[in-house]
């Protein structure tokens, strides 16, 4: 049986794995996802620089107006969205996608989806 701390630790070496490949630059930040069991969020990171252009997340004001529960696809959605007007108000058009070891399926298959309709290009 595969318990929790397993499954946590695969993640994180299939996200050191990815990291190799996938690097974000001050034309192209990463879109970075983290899911919990009742939030996602999502950030643009300038690799390069080491900060943080924008974020998103359930927990924000502006989502928290909606009054939607953070731990569903509908929820990664809307995130995804949020975090794609964020960019392009900052003036970001093309980013890397980084799932962070996450299968490309469910929440973050949304937030992926969402920001592509937001107008994101990845």
């Amino acid at each position: 049986m595969i318990t929790k701390v397993d499954r946590n630790q695969k993640r994180k070496k299939r996200h050191l794995r990815v990291r190799k490949k996938v690097f974000g630059t001050a034309e192209r930040p990463r879109l970075n996802v983290f899911r919990s069991s009742k939030n996602i969020y999502a950030q643009l990171i300038d690799d390069v620089a080491g900060h943080t252009v924008a974020s998103a997340s359930t927990l924000d004001p502006e989502f928290k107006e909606l009054g939607i529960y953070g731990g569903n696809v509908e929820a990664a959605r809307k995130v995804g969205e949020l975090i794609a007007k964020r960019a392009i108000e900052k003036g970001y058009k093309k980013v890397v996608f980084d799932r962070a070891g996450y299968l490309y399926h469910g929440r973050v298959k949304a937030l992926a989806e969402g920001a592509r309709e937001g107008g994101l290009e990845f």
